[in-house]
């Protein structure tokens, strides 16, 4: 006779205090459906007193020297570094992540809280000279940023640690107390940050991270009470906050439809090994997952050749295996719209150069060529393990086949030349162009963000603690008795 494991109960991080509130919530690992954990979502009740308490620990938050925001901030990287195996599995078995990659979600997740607590100690401002015409003989200024006020944060599943982190951090880095609502089909590794927070010396109520279903998260992006809304998630959703948060700042981090560019003289091999990755990792649902390459010049029949014997390597299996590649889709629901795109893609007369049969929520690593432009596999954000490969004449049809679409988040350039990388900063419509690598690649401390449809205004910590912060002036001048 065997006995079922029962699965842990956690509570939810309210106002600076952990309970058991709400709706109950079952978190199962995606990749066997087995139940995680049981934990819960605040309703209306739960959301507004977390935004009461966040309004009144901002009036402390606001006060805190910097080292104090520094001390909280490292703790929780120490934290995360000393518990990064048991964080890394609790990840994986949550989102579905394979192991290997909720391994370097840990370790960025301890990144971006230790640098943010470095920002927290240079949030610096500027003197300004003020006597540009006679009237203003002996006046100057001097700019300094204070804290804009509580933030609503709304992270995604796909980085359920480090896409949280990156709106946690900065408000504890600029002053401002905040309510996150953390994904609820993996929000348990966010959990076991608040209880780090929980150790710091960080006013009562300066977090709360919960859970929310729909309707309590839309009252989290009109209220008012929050003075900024920082956003990632899918790009429909996005905008639509946008429309319905007021009067309060927005910071939109959306999807994209990334591209790379591999140049005639690119080192195929490294350009090969790397696409593979960007396109297949976390069965392609990243915002900056390789979706479209397009491969210049007399090179295009070798780059196909290459890259289809590299993508049957790709391994499919158990996210807890060291050695998988490609885990589960978050549900059956996105790998069903993964194959009905790429279906009406073939029928329209793509072609298949990888393919397999999907299982569930398993959906095979795929390669396409000759897509039509506006197939919804190409023309939309799939946020699957599908890729469609194009050749082009030259460097400049690239460029334009990438600034084709309506958006514009990363782009990856396989050069030798300086002059296509000049060429590619100058004219690609996007908010970063990783060169010789993949639109995939991204640092914590770099200006993330994206152009167009893919999003306002730009995550990274020095640059969210700026959204996060506002200035304000001083002007100082001689009385006319003292000139």
């Amino acid at each position: 006779m065997t006995t079922e494991v029962r699965a842990p109960s956690v509570p939810i991080y309210l106002a600076g205090e952990f309970v058991e509130a709400g709706t109950p919530l079952e978190v199962r690992n995606p990749a066997d459906g087995s139940l995680v954990a049981t934990t819960f979502q605040a309703g209306a009740a739960e959301l507004e007193r977390a935004t009461v308490a966040a309004v009144q620990a901002f009036e402390h938050t606001k006060r805190l020297p910097s080292y104090a925001r520094r001390d909280a901030l490292a703790h929780v990287a120490a934290c995360i570094e000393r518990d990064a195996d048991e964080l890394a599995t609790l990840l994986s078995r949550e989102s579905g992540k394979p192991i290997k990659d909720a391994r370097g979600e840990v370790a960025r997740g301890a990144l971006t809280f230790r640098t943010a607590a470095e920002e927290a100690l240079r949030i610096n401002g500027e003197w300004m000279p003020l006597d540009w015409a006679p009237a203003n003989k002996g006046r100057h200024g001097i700019v300094r940023r204070y804290p804009i006020g509580p933030v609503a944060g709304i992270s995604p599943f796909n980085f359920p640690l480090n896409l949280a982190a990156h709106k946690v951090a900065p408000a504890i880095a600029a002053g401002c107390s905040i309510v996150l609502k953390p994904p609820s089909v993996d929000p348990l590794i966010m959990l076991r940050i608040a209880g780090y927070l929980d150790e710091t010396d960080l006013p009562k109520g300066a977090v709360s991270i919960l859970p929310m279903d729909r309707p309590t998260g839309d009252r989290l992006v009109s209220d008012d009470r929050f003075r900024l809304l920082s956003f990632t998630g899918s790009p429909s959703v996005g905008w639509k906050m946008k429309a319905e948060a007021g009067k309060k700042k927005v910071v939109l981090e959306l999807g994209g439809n990334a591209g790379v560019i591999v140049d005639a003289d690119a080192d195929l091999d490294w350009a090969v090994e790397r696409i593979a990755y960007g396109a297949f990792a976390y069965a392609g649902q990243v915002c900056i997952s390789v979706q479209r390459i397009y491969v210049v010049g007399d090179i295009a029949e070798e780059f196909e050749r290459r890259f289809v014997e590299r993508v049957g390597r790709v391994r499919v299996g158990d996210p807890l295996d060291p050695a998988t590649d490609v885990g589960p889709m978050v549900d059956e629901k996105a790998a069903d719209r993964t194959h009905g795109w790429v279906t009406d893609a073939i029928a329209a007369g793509a072609r298949a150069l990888v393919q397999g049969e999907p299982d569930g929520r398993w959906y095979p690593p795929t390669v396409l060529a000759d897509v039509p432009r506006d197939a919804a596999i190409c023309a939309e954000e799939a946020f699957a393990p599908v890729v469609n490969l194009f050749a082009v004449d030259t460097f400049e049809d690239a460029v334009r086949e990438i600034n084709d679409s309506r958006f514009g988040l990363q782009c990856g350039v396989f050069t030798g030349s300086l002059d296509h990388t000049l060429l590619a900063h100058d004219e690609l419509e996007v908010g970063g162009v990783i060169v010789n690598d993949v639109p995939t690649w991204r640092t914590d401390a770099m200006p993330y963000g994206g152009v167009k449809d893919s999003g306002l205004g730009r995550e990274g910590l020095r640059y969210s603690i700026e959204d996060m912060t506002e200035p304000r002036l001083p002007a100082f001048g001689r009385t006319p008795a003292s000139r």
